[in-house]
């Protein structure tokens, strides 16, 4: 067992990169709920969206082309979700279910011609000057975009929900849907659009693993970063800074245990892969006695009628 070769500024940097399809898809969630809306179907669209970038990364060779076909495949596939909820008036959880199987079938589908293909890197945005600087360079100054977007999401996010006016009506929609449609708040719309921006976000979060974090494409990928995203909403208690808190703690456990794997720990590579999820659950049930920022109408159907 050698400890001295884990490098404590490759292990955060590598924790802010194993926590970003997180967060990504876990903020985006967190827009849906304050809706109001429970969408199970943040794993279909984050595999559906890793598959979208990935293939048109492949076919253009353009990895911003790829990124933004991720977001317009979760963007599309949610529409099927808000269709069955918010028309239909299906219950959400069971078509949250259906929307994930659905999106797993849909990518192996899709996937089949783009197995074993490498496809173009995403260039990382090194800051001449300061991604040299010894142990805060590698850590801030020297990632791809996407990572610094994932922050910038989570900024404007908590700051759309706090200080803006649309941040106003999309909590009053997730508070009393009824209320805000005796206002003149087109209920349906707001819901349609949360569930439209989580979709786009999950399927970002999705471009991110097949592109940037494991750059290839393999059937299930995601391997349960939707589930853990919609957990880490609830220990978040739907608070955008919680949600990229709990998503580097997610990341930096499962990092951390990859690097104990390689520096050869006498724990059987099984508990330690396990791991995260186990630390993630257990500060979930922990936390989740916290449910004062959950959305009074969460899971609830809105009768336009009413």
């Amino acid at each position: 067992m050698d400890l001295s070769a884990i490098s404590p500024a490759l292990l955060i940097a590598s924790l802010m990169v194993a926590a970003t399809p997180l967060l990504l898809a876990a903020i985006g969630e967190l827009v849906v709920e304050k809706a109001g809306v429970l969408n199970l179907g943040v794993e279909g669209m984050m595999i559906v969206g890793a598959i979208c970038g990935f293939a048109t990364t492949v076919e253009t060779g353009s990895p911003f082309m790829g990124v933004l076909a991720a977001m317009f495949g979760g963007a599309i596939l949610s529409l099927l979700f808000a269709f069955l909820t918010q028309f239909a008036l299906a219950n959400q959880v069971a078509s949250g279910l259906a929307l994930t199987l659905f999106g797993l079938g849909l990518s192996a589908l899709m996937g089949q011609n783009y197995i074993g293909i490498k496809p173009p890197s995403m260039p990382k945005l090194d800051i001449p000057g300061l991604s040299d600087l010894p142990f805060i360079g590698p850590i801030l100054f020297a990632h791809d975009p996407l990572l610094y977007v994932g922050i910038a999401l989570t900024a404007a996010v908590w700051a759309l929900l706090k200080f803006t006016r649309v941040g106003l009506i999309l909590r009053a929609v997730g508070e009393n849907h009824d209320a805000a449609h005796a206002l003149g708040y087109h209920v349906i719309r707001v819901r349609i659009l949360a569930i439209m921006f989580g979709g786009a976000c999950a399927g970002l979060g999705g471009a991110y693993i097949s592109l940037i974090r494991v750059p290839q494409w393999t059937e299930g990928m995601t391997a349960g970063i939707g589930w853990i995203a919609l957990a880490l909403v609830v220990f978040a208690s739907w608070k955008p800074w919680r949600v990229l808190l709990g998503a580097y703690l997610f990341g930096g456990i499962n990092v951390l245990q990859l690097n104990l794997q390689a520096a050869g720990i006498a724990i059987p590579v099984e508990y330690l892969a396990m791991s995260p999820y186990l630390i993630t659950i257990l500060v979930l049930v922990i936390l989740s006695a916290d449910k004062s920022g959950a959305p009074a109408s969460l899971g609830r159907s809105f009768h336009a009628s009413n």
